[in-house]
């Protein structure tokens, strides 16, 4: 048998993805206002990316509370819906596949991009450390959060559910829960940032509460094979952090297994934010998790992968598929580029937030050509 590589197709619940290679959750900050809904420039972005195995789009807030960002592309109403329809049509027609992932960015907001000037909302009145992007080129210290009431909770959970079923009606494949980076599902792990002494703060088993009960709402609109949660166990991004994290992503993952899900994106720890690391704590790295993950269930791993690493995790049964970030942002046609081993473009990080097609639609793809045989030997 062929060994398994980054060209290999993979089976993703009843998704069969052309290969392995994954366009990751990119922030980019371009959503058409008044209303933050996706337009044609997006489509066209996404579009020039389909040969991925699968798209994952940038956070998608499921509430307007939801958003910490300026001009990020929402899911939470209708309007939106219908201009996520341009995207996932756009990737369809050009024979990709594309999840949506759902977002809240919790305690990680500024009062400038609340409804009425309000507060962010949090497990707990405890702010997070860094700024929000709250206009362009206008960055503000995030502000102590609001804590949600119980009652509140529970309407969270329901954005969730509901976002989800905005996104099946707007076309997509599936969705991931963004449950990473500091934002409201990891507040609600991170025992610093949850001091709650109610039934969703204090023990693992509380603090994961949130995170399972939305996965058990976005369950009851998707089947299970067609959902992923993206984790981040050595997130330093934010401030919020479990002071006990192998037994806490330990937790949750054994949680998650109940559900049967499609995957489980984790993060890599030589990554914080859009940093590389040099020096990080190895013990927290996706491969160590990879024996914890049950059933069908596939692991993505996600920061810092070159084709060598990513090549090496898929053969060693590490890791079922690789997303590559920063490459995908450069490379509209990374896959090809890859399996010809075509040089990379470069990426302009200046242009990675908010703006126009400038570092967004502009990069240059291969000539065309006809079918391409893979050649990974070339690309590492």
């Amino acid at each position: 048998m062929k060994p398994t590589d980054l060209f290999s197709p993979l089976t993703l619940g009843p998704l069969t993805l052309a290969n392995r290679i994954i366009m990751p959750p990119l922030t980019r900050m371009r959503a058409r206002m008044p209303g933050n809904i996706p337009w044609e420039l997006n489509a066209e972005y996404y579009r020039q990316r389909a040969t991925a195995g699968l798209i994952i789009t940038e956070g998608t807030p499921v509430s307007p509370r939801g958003h910490g960002y300026y001009h990020t592309p929402g899911i939470h109403t209708e309007a939106q819906a219908e201009g996520w329809k341009l995207v996932t049509r756009a990737v369809h027609e050009a024979g990709g596949k594309i999840f949506v992932q759902l977002w809240h960015v919790g305690r990680q907001s500024h009062n400038d991009l609340q409804p009425d000037g309000a507060a962010p909302v949090a497990p707990s009145a405890i702010a997070g450390t860094g700024q929000a992007y709250v206009a362009p080129g206008v960055m503000k210290d995030y502000p102590l959060p609001r804590a949600l009431t119980l009652s509140e909770i529970a309407a969270t959970v329901e954005e969730f559910r509901r976002g989800a079923e905005l996104a099946r009606q707007a076309g997509f494949d599936g969705v991931e829960l963004h449950g990473a980076n500091g934002y409201l599902i990891e507040q609600f792990l991170a025992d610093n940032s949850n001091h709650r002494t109610d039934e969703y703060g204090g023990s693992v088993v509380n603090r994961s509460r949130f995170l399972l009960e939305v996965v058990a709402a976005v369950s009851s609109v998707w089947e299970p094979g067609r959902i992923g949660v993206r984790l981040s166990p050595s997130n330093t991004y934010g401030g919020s952090a479990p002071a006990d994290r192998w037994g806490t992503y330990c937790h949750v993952i054994g949680e998650l297994n109940r559900f049967g899900l499609g995957y489980v994106h984790l993060v890599e720890p030589r990554v914080a934010g859009n940093k590389d690391l040099l020096h990080f704590d190895d013990a927290l790295s996706s491969r160590h998790f990879r024996p914890l993950i049950t059933g069908r269930t596939r692991l993505f791993s996600a920061g810092g992968h070159t084709p060598a690493s990513g090549q090496a995790a898929v053969a060693a049964g590490e890791a079922d598929a690789i997303a590559f970030g920063r490459a995908f942002i450069a490379n509209p046609d990374l896959p090809r580029r890859l399996a010809t081993g075509a040089p990379l473009n470069r990426y302009q990080r200046e242009t990675f937030y908010g703006g126009t097609e400038i570092g967004y639609t502009d990069y240059p793809a291969l000539p065309p050509a006809g079918t391409f045989t893979a050649n990974l030997e070339a690309a590492i």
